[in-house]
C-alpha cells in the first residue's frame, strides 16, 4: 500500500519538475554570465555575494531580481562598480526588464546587444564614465522601454533620430553629456513622454516645433545649449508643462503668447538669450507660476496688469528694456524670497505688496526710474540680505525700520533723493558690509552709532549730500573699513586722528566740505591707501606731514584748494606708486621734491602756491615760471640755503666717498668671483622704503651677498637664483634679491617687471624695494617672504599640514583681491599673464603676496587685450584654454589662471587632471571632499561654507568661454563676505555639480 502511494506522489510531482527544468537551466546559465562579467570588473566589493556555490545562484544574489527562476532585473545602483559591459552576454537575458547600473564608474561604450533586451522597460546608466555615441539601435526598444537615463556621462555625437521609435518612452534624460548636432524632429513622436531633459549638453539648431506634439510632457529641458531661433509657439501645445527650462542659449525673437496656455507650469527660465519684444499678455493664465527668470535679454514694454504674481518666490527680471509700472501683486501671498529688476525703464511707485513681505531675501531695484516715498513704501524684512535701490527718484526719509533688518549685508540708496537724518538704528545692523547713500540729501550729523556697531562694514560711501557737524571719533572703530568717502557735505571740524586706525582703508575722499585744523599725522599709518587721498576744497591749515610720504601705496593725492602751508615734504618723493598730484591754491613755499614724478608731473598741480621756488630748473617749476629758490633773499631764505647746502654738500660728499669705496670693494671681489661684472655700464636704481628706513645702493647688495656667493642662494631657475641676505645698516633688513642669468633676450622681461612693481602697490603684491642693470648683471630687491611659494609648502606634507582650511582660504582671497586690483584699479589694467602658485609667496605670518611680473602687461586703455607677436607667455598648467589658438591675452585669461591656483591650493596639489574632466558629467560628479587635500580633516561649520564658497568661486572661474568667467572683482566680493552662505547638504555629500548650482544661484539672485 505504501508502495502505491508513493508511487502516485512520483507522478504527480515529476510534470511539476520538468515544467521548471528550464527556467532552472537558464537561470545557471546567467549565473555563469553574471559571475564572467564580475570577473572583469576592477571594483566589485559590493556583490560579494555572487559565488559559484551559492544555493540560490543568481535569483539571491545582491541587485538580481528573478521571476520564476529567470533573472528580470539587474539592480546595482551606487554599486561602486568599475568596468566595462562588454562582457557581460546580455542575449541570456531575454526577459530582463530593468537595467539600473547608475552611479558607478563604468567605462566604454553603450553595448550595442542592449537593443536585444525586448521586454526591456528601464535603462539607467546615468552618473558614470560611458563614452562614445550614443546607439542608434536603442531605437528597437519602443514596445515596451519606459525609462532611458544616460545622463551625466561622456557621450558624444549627435541624438539618433531612431529614438524616436520609442513610442511607449515616458522618461528620456541625457543631459550633461557632450551630444552635439540639431535635436531631431522625430523626438515628436514620442507622444507618451513626460520628461524631456536634453541640458548642458552641445546641441545647437533650433528648437524643432514636433515637440509640440509630447502633450504629456511635464519637463523640458533644453538650457545650456547652443539652440538659436525663436522660440516654437507649438510649446502652447504641452498643456502638463511644469517645467520650461531654456536659459543661456542663443534663442532669438519675441515669446509665443502660446506658453500663456500652460497653466501648470512653476517655472519658467528664458534667461540670458537674445530675446526682444514685450510679456505676452496670455502670461496671466500662467497663475502656478513661482519661479520666472527672463533676465539677460533685450525685452521691453510693460509687464501684463493682468499677470499673476501673488504667489511668485523668485522673479529675475535685470537687464532688459522693461518699462510701466512693476506688478502691482508682487508679494501679495507672502511668498516672494528674490526680487531682481535692477537695469531696466521701470516707473511708477512700490507696490503695496512689498512693503510688509517678510520672506524677502534680496530686493534689487536699481537703475530704473520708480519713485516713492521711502519711509512709507518699505517695511520690516526679518531675512532681507541684500537691498539696492540705487538710482531711481525715491524721496522721503531713511526710516529706523532699516536698522531692523538684522540680516542685511549690503544696503545701497545712492543717488535718489532722499532727505532726513541718517538713523542712529543703522549701527545695529552688525552684518553690513556695504553702506551707500551717496547723492541724496541727507541733512545732520553722522551718527556717533556707526561707528559702534558696524563691525564688518568695509565700504561706506555719504557722499554728495548735506550731512552737517564732526566726523565721529567712533569712526575709527570700523576696522574692515576699504572705501570710505564723505565728500561733498559740509562737515566741519578737524579730521578726528581715530581715523588712523583704519589699517585696510584703501581709498578717502574727504573733499569738498569745511574741515579745518591740521592733516592729522596719523594718515601715514595708513600704508594700504593706494586708490586715492583726496582732501581737497576744504579749510586745512598748517604744513603736509612728512608721514604722508609713508604711504608709499598711494595712486593720487589731492590736497588742493586748502591753507596749507610750509615746504612740501621731501618726503614724498617716496610715494613711488603716484601717478596723480594735485596741491595748487595754498600758501606752499619752497622747492618741489627731487623726483622724476615731480619734475613729471603737470604745472596745473601746484599753480597758485606763491611761495614755490624753481630748485631744480626744469619741469613743472620752469613751466610756472618759478623764480629760483637761490634768488629770495629775506633771512628765512638766507637760512634756508644754508640748511640746503649743507643737506646737499654732505650727501654729495658721502656719495664720493661710498662711489670710491665700492671701486676697491668691486675691483677686489671682481678678481675673487667674477659675478658682477663692469658695473660702470649701467646704473643704480635705489628706492627709499618705509619699511626699510633707508635707500638701497649697489654697495649694499655687493657687501651683503659677497659677490653673490653660492652660500646665500636659496633657489635658482632657468631665469637665475633668489639669495637671502641680510642687509648692513638701516636695521639689518633682511630681503630676497633676484638675480637674473645673463641670457640674450632677457631685457624685457626685466624691465617689465620694474615697470609694473614701480607702477603699483598692494598689500597683497611682493614689494620692490630696488634694481640694478647693466649689460652683465641684472637683479631685483624685494621684500623676503619667510615661507616661500604656495607651490613649495604644498609639496611638503608637514608645511602643507600647517596651513590649514583657514589659512588656505585667506590666502585665495588675498590673491584675488591682488588680481582684482591689478584688473580694476590700476589705469591703465595690467596683466599678469603667469598666475600660479610658484609665485604666490608667503611670509612668515603666511600673507600672501603675487610675485613674478615678467611677463606682466599694461592694456592700451583703447583695448580689452594685449596680443603679443612672439612666444606665449605663462606656464603650462595655468594657462587659459582659448590660449592655445590665439595670442590675446586678457583679463579672462587672467581670472582662470587663478582658478588653478585656487582649486591647486584647495586640492593640496596641481588639479590639472580635474580641470581636464570638469566639462564632462563624471567630473562634476566627482564628491568635493574627494577633492578636497586629504592631509586636512574636512572642514567644519562656517569656515566648511567659507571652503565651499572658494570652490565654487574657483569652478567658475575655470569656464571654457572667456566671456562667461566672472570679473576679479565679483571674485573678490564673494570670498570676502564675512558670512558666506549655509552648506546646502552634508559637506560629505556635496559633488562638484552642486557648485555649479550654486555659482549659477549666486548669478540668479546677484
Amino acid at each position: 500500500m505504501s508502495s502505491e502511494r508513493l508511487l502516485h506522489f512520483v507522478f504527480f510531482l515529476l510534470p511539476i519538475f520538468l515544467s521548471e527544468l528550464p527556467g532552472g537551466a537558464a537561470g545557471n546559465t546567467q549565473a555563469e554570465a553574471l559571475l564572467v562579467w564580475r570577473a572583469t570588473l576592477k571594483s566589485h566589493d559590493n556583490i560579494s555575494s555572487w559565488a559559484v556555490n551559492s544555493s540560490a545562484a543568481p535569483c539571491g544574489w545582491k541587485g538580481i531580481a528573478c521571476r520564476q527562476g529567470k533573472v528580470m532585473g539587474i539592480e546595482l545602483p551606487g554599486g561602486g562598480l568599475a568596468g566595462d559591459l562588454s562582457s557581460l552576454d546580455f542575449s541570456l537575458f531575454q526577459d530582463l526588464e530593468t537595467i539600473n547600473l547608475a552611479g558607478n564608474g563604468l567605462t566604454g561604450l553603450i553595448p550595442r546587444r542592449i537593443a536585444n533586451l525586448s521586454q526591456l522597460v528601464s535603462l539607467q546608466l546615468q552618473q558614470n564614465q560611458l563614452s562614445g555615441e550614443l546607439p542608434g539601435e536603442l531605437g528597437a526598444l519602443g514596445e515596451k522601454l519606459l525609462r532611458l537615463d544616460l545622463s551625466e556621462n561622456h557621450l558624444i555625437g549627435p541624438i539618433p533620430p531612431s529614438l524616436g521609435n520609442l513610442s511607449a518612452i515616458n522618461h528620456l534624460i541625457l543631459f550633461k553629456n557632450q551630444i552635439d548636432g540639431e535635436i531631431p524632429g522625430e523626438l515628436g513622436n514620442l507622444v507618451n513622454l513626460e520628461d524631456l531633459e536634453l541640458n548642458f549638453n552641445r546641441l545647437s539648431g533650433s528648437i524643432p516645433r514636433t515637440l509640440g506634439r509630447l502633450t504629456k510632457l511635464g519637463v523640458l529641458q533644453l538650457y545650456e545649449n547652443r539652440l538659436s531661433g525663436p522660440i516654437p509657439y507649438s510649446l502652447g501645445n504641452l498643456t502638463e508643462l511644469n517645467t520650461l527650462l531654456l536659459f543661456n542659449n542663443y534663442l532669438s525673437g519675441s515669446i509665443p503668447p502660446e506658453i500663456g496656455r500652460l497653466k501648470k507650469l512653476f517655472l519658467l527660465s528664458l534667461s540670458t538669450n537674445n530675446l526682444t519684444g514685450g510679456v505676452p499678455s496670455s502670461f496671466k493664465n500662467l497663475t502656478s507660476l513661482t519661479d520666472l527668470l527672463l533676465f539677460e535679454n533685450e525685452l521691453s514694454g510693460a509687464l501684463p496688469k493682468e499677470m499673476d504674481f501673488a504667489a511668485m518666490a523668485v522673479v529675475g527680471l535685470q537687464k532688459n528694456r522693461f518699462s510701466g509700472e512693476l506688478p502691482a501683486a508682487l508679494c501679495r501671498a507672502g511668498a516672494l524670497e528674490h526680487l531682481n529688476a535692477a537695469g531696466n525703464l521701470f516707473t511708477g511707485g512700490v507696490p503695496d505688496g512689498l512693503r510688509n513681505c517678510s520672506s524677502l531675501g534680496r530686493l534689487i531695484l536699481r537703475e530704473n526710474q520708480l519713485v516713492g516715498n521711502l519711509s512709507e513704501d518699505f517695511g520690516v524684512y526679518p531675512v532681507l540680505e541684500y537691498a539696492d535701490l540705487s538710482s531711481n527718484r525715491f524721496f522721503g526719509e531713511l526710516s529706523e525700520k532699516w536698522g531692523r533688518c538684522t540680516n542685511l549685508t549690503m544696503l545701497q540708496i545712492s543717488g535718489n533723493n532722499i532727505s532726513g537724518e541718517i538713523p542712529r538704528r543703522l549701527g545695529e545692523l552688525t552684518m553690513l558690509k556695504v553702506l551707500d547713500l551717496s547723492w541724496n540729501q541727507l541733512r545732520g550729523e553722522i551718527p556717533e552709532e556707526l561707528g559702534g556697531g558696524l563691525i564688518s562694514l568695509f565700504e561706506l560711501r555719504v557722499n554728495g549730500n548735506e550731512l552737517s557737524g564732526e566726523v565721529p571719533s567712533s569712526i575709527g572703530r570700523l576696522t574692515e573699513l576699504e572705501i570710505l568717502d564723505l565728500s561733498g557735505n559740509q562737515l566741519r571740524g578737524q579730521i578726528p586722528v581715530e581715523i588712523g586706525n583704519l589699517a585696510k582703508l584703501r581709498s578717502m575722499d574727504l573733499s569738498r566740505n569745511m574741515f579745518n585744523g591740521k592733516i592729522p599725522t596719523q594718515i601715514g599709518k595708513l600704508l594700504d591707501l593706494q586708490i586715492l587721498l583726496d582732501l581737497s576744497k576744504n579749510a586745512i591749515a598748517g604744513e603736509i606731514p612728512p608721514e604722508l610720504g609713508k604711504l608709499v601705496m598711494l595712486e593720487a593725492l589731492n590736497l588742493s584748494c586748502n591753507r596749507l602751508t610750509g615746504a612740501i615734504p621731501a618726503s614724498l618723493r617716496n610715494m613711488i606708486s603716484l601717478s596723480s598730484i594735485n596741491l595748487s591754491h595754498n600758501f606752499l613755499e619752497g622747492p618741489l621734491p627731487e623726483s622724476d614724478f615731480f619734475r613729471r608731473a603737470p604745472a596745473a598741480a601746484f599753480t597758485d602756491n606763491r611761495g614755490l621756488c624753481n630748485g631744480s630748473g626744469g619741469g613743472a617749476a620752469s613751466e610756472l615760471g618759478l623764480p629760483p629758490c637761490n634768488s629770495i633773499s629775506d633771512v628765512r631764505g638766507r637760512k634756508r640755503r644754508k640748511v640746503v647746502l649743507l643737506s646737499i654738500f654732505l650727501p654729495l660728499s658721502a656719495v664720493v666717498f661710498f662711489i670710491l669705496a665700492l671701486a676697491g670693494y668691486i675691483s677686489c671681489f671682481r678678481r675673487r668671483r667674477g659675478d658682477v661684472e663692469e658695473e660702470d655700464e649701467g646704473d643704480v636704481e635705489a628706492f627709499s622704503s618705509a619699511d626699510l628706513g633707508r635707500g638701497i645702493t649697489l654697495h649694499d647688495v655687493a657687501a651683503a651677498t659677497a659677490g653673490f656667493d653660492d652660500k646665500f642662494c636659496i633657489g635658482s631657475g632657468g631665469w637665475g637664483s633668489v639669495y637671502k641676505v641680510q642687509l648692513p645698516g638701516g636695521g639689518g633688513a633682511t630681503v630676497a634679491i633676484k638675480k637674473l642669468h645673463a641670457v640674450d633676450g632677457d631685457e624685457s622681461s626685466f624691465k617689465n617687471e620694474v615697470r609694473a612693481l614701480t607702477a603699483i602697490r598692494h598689500r597683497n603684491i611682493v614689494k620692490l624695494y630696488g634694481f640694478y642693470f647693466s649689460r652683465r648683471c641684472k637683479f631685483l630687491v624685494y621684500e623676503y617672504m619667510a615661507n616661500g611659494s604656495v607651490a613649495a609648502v604644498l609639496r611638503r606634507d608637514e608645511a602643507a599640514a600647517e596651513l590649514d582650511w583657514a589659512k588656505r582660504v585667506r590666502i585665495i582671497s588675498e590673491v584675488a583681491s591682488a588680481v582684482a586690483y591689478m584688473h580694476h584699479d590700476c589705469l591703465p589694467p595690467l596683466l599678469h599673464r603667469d598666475i600660479t602658485s610658484a609665485n604666490i609667496l608667503l611670509d612668515e605670518e603666511f600673507k600672501a603676496c603675487v610675485s613674478d611680473f615678467g611677463t606682466a602687461r599694461f592694456l592700451n586703455p583703447e583695448q580689452s587685450t594685449w596680443s603679443a607677436a612672439g612666444a606665449l607667455a605663462g606656464t603650462l598648467g595655468y594657462l587659459a584654454p582659448e590660449l592655445a589658438y590665439t595670442v590675446k591675452a586678457t583679463t579672462a585669461s587672467d581670472v582662470y589662471s587663478f582658478g588653478v591656483v585656487a582649486l591647486e591650493i584647495l586640492a593640496g596639489r596641481h588639479a590639472g587632471e580635474l580641470i581636464g574632466e570638469l566639462p564632462s558629467p563624471e567630473g562634476r560628479e566627482k564628491l568635493l571632499v574627494e577633492v578636497l587635500d586629504w592631509r586636512l580633516k574636512p572642514p567644519t561649520g562656517q569656515l566648511a561654507s567659507a571652503v565651499l564658497v572658494a570652490a565654487a568661486v574657483a569652478l567658475s572661474c575655470l569656464r571654457v568661454e572667456p566671456a562667461r568667467r566672472p570679473t576679479m572683482d565679483s571674485v573678490s566680493m564673494r570670498l570676502t563676505d564675512p558670512r558666506p552662505p549655509p552648506l546646502p547638504a552634508p559637506l560629505r555629500s556635496i559633488r562638484l555639480r552642486d557648485l555649479v548650482v550654486l555659482d549659477e544661484a549666486a548669478a540668479v539672485s546677484g
